[in-house]
């Protein structure tokens, strides 16, 4: 079973998006948006403080009447943030992701934020691996 490791290998990577606690949440949407993405690390520094979403916004500003200028990041974000090594497996990381009930895994390395998993990923090397597979399986059938 592959790794995270091995899943960023071929993931593009690019850098973790953050967002500051003391962001708005207008500030922390706009950066979302900007960068395609569903969830960004909360930091301040190099410290991981929380996790910011989509569903965060849509939760605890737009349904509870807040505004998303003057509310700040802090103020909604999940703060207790489920992590994964970079050894974690794949398979470790879909079932985590089910019993817990998160779309966004963000990978440390020690304390350092090394990069996040969505679920988006995490589906999308499972399907691969399952496809190449039933490749393989079609081959020896017909060899």
């Amino acid at each position: 079973m592959k790794t995270v490791a091995e899943l960023l290998r071929v993931k593009s990577m690019r850098p973790v998006v953050r967002v500051a606690p003391d962001d708005s949440v207008l500030e922390a949407i706009k950066v979302l948006a900007r960068e395609d993405v569903g969830a960004a690390v909360a930091m301040e520094g190099d410290r991981l403080t929380g996790i910011f979403s989509e569903r965060d916004y849509t939760r605890k500003v737009i349904l509870q009447g807040r505004s998303s200028d003057s509310t700040r990041v802090r103020e909604i974000m999940t703060a207790s943030v489920i992590c994964v090594p970079p050894t974690a497996s794949i398979r470790d990381c879909m079932s985590l992701m089910v019993d817990k009930g998160i779309r966004h895994l963000p990978v440390r390395g020690g304390e350092r934020v090394m990069s996040m998993v969505s679920i988006r990923d995490i589906v999308g090397d499972l399907v691969a691996d399952h496809e190449f597979t039933i490749s393989q399986l079609q081959n020896y059938i017909n060899s």
